[in-house]
């Protein structure tokens, strides 16, 4: 079964706002829910914030309340998700609201966590898009640097590749392949990732996996707060979600989703045109790190 989503009301109703400026939301928004490996509940709430913050999180549950930056340097592990972190705390699963916030054009927020891990809702990114439509978009005074590529930025290990290729729009063309599973098996996706397409076509895709390459980790208590209300899950090549897929190519948009929140880490705004094979989290970092390295020297 496939369940049609459509572009929720808030952005097709939008006004024009100015791409060459920065943004921030104009009210704060909240999201409430447990984390996919701690099963820790939390509340997310994201805030306005200055011109020229950049994404901060903000760990409301520990003394002094102490901060931390979203960027490439922060990164401290990809265990089938994102995490940040420094030596005295660490934020979990923070892909998929970044992938939202960067899509929808979020240059500026304040992101206050009551826990260790982002709520993992259904799995994908559209109740931070519906709640940043919610709290709305301000355009800030101040003008938004977006820089282009002058030349190719690759990435190989293995099977897994990575490619930025120089262009006028931000796309990215996804190959997954999963030749042991008869239902994955192979799909492509190219999308330019603009507000609406995110919205429409991205973010209510959830994150997927395969039974038998998780029952390790289930029965070893590493994913705690998984089920089929957050997760596709895919057993004996079935799909055993009792509503089905969102799309019948859902898995490679949502790993388009985690790369879209990954490559926010990289400082500032680019154009490129991404072209993914079989990359992951940990793949994706290495390569976002390629891409800051050759970024900076583009700037001096």
């Amino acid at each position: 079964m496939v369940v049609s989503c459509t572009v929720p009301t808030e952005l097709s109703q939008r006004e024009a706002l100015d791409p060459s400026k920065q943004k921030t939301l104009k009210d704060s928004v909240s999201i409430s829910g447990i984390g996919l490996f701690t099963a820790a509940k939390t509340t997310l709430v994201i805030h306005p914030a200055e011109p020229d913050t950049g994404i901060i999180f903000r760990r409301t549950d520990l003394p002094g309340s102490p901060e931390i930056i979203a960027d490439l340097h922060h990164v401290v592990s990809t265990p089938r998700c994102t995490i940040l972190g420094n030596q005295k705390f660490t934020i979990h699963t923070v892909e998929h609201v970044l992938s939202a916030l960067s899509a929808m054009g979020i240059d500026n927020a304040l992101l206050e966590l009551s826990g260790p891990e982002i709520p993992i809702v259904d799995g994908s990114s559209k109740a931070f898009v519906d709640a940043i439509l919610s709290g709305g978009i301000e355009e800030l005074d101040k003008k938004k640097r977006v820089r282009t590529l002058n030349a190719p930025v690759c990435w190989s290990k293995g099977d897994v590749h990575l490619v930025a290729m120089p262009a006028a729009e931000f796309r990215i063309s996804y190959t997954l392949h999963f030749p042991e599973s008869a239902i994955l098996h192979s799909q492509y996706f190219s999308i330019p990732i603009t507000p609406e397409n995110f919205a429409e076509e991205i973010a209510p895709c959830r994150t997927f996996c395969l039974y038998e390459e998780i029952a390790p980790f289930i029965e070893n208590g590493l994913i705690k707060g998984g089920g089929l209300d957050n997760a596709v899950i895919i057993k004996n090549d079935v799909v055993i979600n009792p509503d089905g897929v969102r799309f019948s190519d859902e898995m490679v948009r949502h790993k388009i989703l985690d790369l879209v929140g990954d490559l926010s880490l990289v400082p500032g705004s680019f154009n490129a045109h991404i072209i993914a094979i079989r990359s992951g989290h940990a793949s994706n970092i290495a390569f976002a790190h390629e891409l800051l390295t050759h970024l900076k020297m583009e700037k001096a």
